[in-house]
């Protein structure tokens, strides 16, 4: 299988030594053998899989010397060598300058490394069997004399080493002016309380928070290590919103990398937090929510203004970022709103940076988790194994405009056999629109003046075959087809302007009537 890319046995109770002819898959890059019961080292054969993006051996019963052929390793972005028994020294370069990529603990002879890895000193035992035997008796009297201080020390080293796991590592801020740890995230959350909770997805749960210091109330998520692709995730939204900044992109506070307080390991990304929560929660609230909750609902016009958001949002990571990024998972729980209603995209675990070779083609500078997307918002060339591309989240975000005036998820129980959203708008345009629009739209009373209340009109209804339009261009099938993100902008927000000036003349015309009126 020398073209195997992929090799996942984890959990399994896989035993014996691990077979020499692994090297022979020179095409793998993410090899999984983690909580097994294999044994013995790492065969050398494994140093031709120069093409690791991740090694995960973690939970087994291995030993040996660390094996120094991964410090060659270019692509190797995730290493986890726990909770076995490994000996020997631990390189300092490579991906082991990265404490957030390197994971080492639970193997009690390995030694150096970087301080965020809280390994011992390697110390000088092989000079010292090397010594001659008339070395020995002075070196057992030293020893003696000393032995005392050292044991003072050694508890000292315990004390500091304790202390020192109890910081965060940051990794996505390295600037950022709130520096949490796991303490503080604890309380922030009560104890990660169900009152508290918020959500979860695939790679961990989301939590609202107070910090006690200053009042300022966070989102927290919390990874689920136990997922090996976790890790890999916070890697890459740090990796993405380490350098961007734009308004309609959610705000990472600050990212966490530490141990719990029984010594698992523990990683967390903080936001800001969003008071009018996802944009899913609008448009499909659940029946498990409150009365008040349930109904409330988008406008005709807020729902353009967050749909215009989300599309600055994708302009900017495209055409406006140093490296252009694709998002890879835009759906309606990826947007998030503010208490101004303000749509804000987030959620950047499967998020790609690309090439400056060309727009349409990922390279390794951010974490692979394979494929992107989340069913139904994912574009059909992704299945057939495709490059990413930009033209990917244009389709998403075609997707998610057809789904949020329809009222309607991709996958509804109508949308099978080949029927999808797609077709379903693309047969009703245009005179039967009233057909597919969200109910709740139908019901909308659009309020002119003060006084006069009347349905939605033809002129929204034409401005909605407008808006399905773009959403049909954007979904199609053919990549090649689809509408780039600043003229999906543009469209969108002319659309908008045309509906404030009409709603401004229409206020007019109601002064004006109502003062002739009075008049009379």
């Amino acid at each position: 299988m020398k073209n195997l890319g992929e090799l996942h046995v984890s959990h399994n109770r896989l035993s014996g030594l691990l077979p020499n002819n692994l090297g022979s898959c020179v095409s793998l890059e993410y090899l999984f053998l983690d909580d097994n019961v294999f044994e013995g080292s790492i065969p050398s054969t494994l140093s031709s899989l120069k093409g690791l993006v991740a090694l995960d051996i973690s939970k087994n019963n291995l030993s040996g010397g660390f094996p120094e052929f991964l410090v060659g390793f270019g692509s190797l972005k995730y290493l986890n060598l726990s909770f076995n028994d490994f000996e020997g020294p631990i390189p300092s370069e490579g991906v082991f300058k990265n404490a957030s990529a390197t994971f080492v603990e639970g193997n009690n002879k390995l030694c150096g490394g970087i301080p965020e890895l809280h390994l011992s000193r390697c110390n000088s035992k092989t000079s010292k069997r090397r010594s001659n035997t008339s070395l020995r008796l002075k070196i057992a009297i030293v020893v003696v004399i000393l032995g005392v201080t050292l044991v003072s020390t050694c508890l000292l080293i315990l004390l500091f080493r304790k202390k020192k796991e109890q910081q965060p590592t940051t990794t996505c801020e390295a600037n950022s002016l709130l520096q949490l740890s796991y303490q503080n995230i604890l309380k922030a959350t009560d104890g990660f309380s169900m009152q508290n909770f918020l959500g979860s997805g695939s790679f961990g749960s989301v939590y609202k928070g107070i910090l006690v210091e200053s009042g300022a109330t966070i989102a927290v998520k919390v990874l689920n290590l136990l997922n090996h692709r976790a890790s890999l995730s916070f890697l890459a939204e740090c990796e993405t919103l380490k350098n961007i900044r734009h308004r309609n992109l959610v705000k990472i506070i600050t990212a966490i990398s530490g141990v719990d307080f029984q010594g698992n390991d523990f990683k967390a990304l903080v936001y800001e937090f969003m008071a009018n929560g996802s944009l899913e929660e609008w448009l499909h609230p659940s029946t498990d929510m409150n009365e008040s909750e349930t109904m409330r609902n988008l406008s005709f016009f807020q729902r353009v203004v967050v749909a215009i958001d989300v599309a600055h949002a994708l302009e900017y990571l495209h055409h406006h970022c140093e490296l252009s990024i694709i998002h890879c998972d835009l759906k309606p729980s990826n947007i998030l709103l503010d208490e101004e209603m303000v749509g804000h995209l987030s959620d950047f675990g499967l998020a790609k940076i690309l090439s400056v070779d060309g727009p349409s083609y990922s390279t390794n500078q951010s974490s692979s988790l394979g494929l992107r997307g989340t069913i139904g918002y994912a574009p059909p060339e992704y299945g057939i194994g495709a490059e990413l591309s930009t033209k990917g989240d244009v389709y998403s975000y075609g997707i998610l405009l057809l789904e949020m005036f329809t009222g309607k998820k991709p996958t509804h129980d109508i949308f099978k056999e080949g029927f999808s959203i797609h077709n379903f708008v693309a047969a009703a345009l245009p005179d039967r629109v009233t057909e597919i629009i969200d109910p709740i739209l139908l019901q909308e009373r659009v309020v002119q003046g003060t006084l006069a209340d009347v349905t939605l009109n033809d002129s929204h209804l034409q401005h909605l075959n407008s808006i399905f339009e773009i959403g049909l261009t954007c979904s199609a099938e053919s990549a090649t087809e689809r509408m780039d993100m600043s003229d999906v902008v543009s469209k969108l927000c002319s659309i908008r302007d045309k509906l404030l000036r009409r709603t401004h003349l229409r206020r007019e015309h109601h002064f004006l009537y109502a003062a002739q009126s009075t008049d009379t």
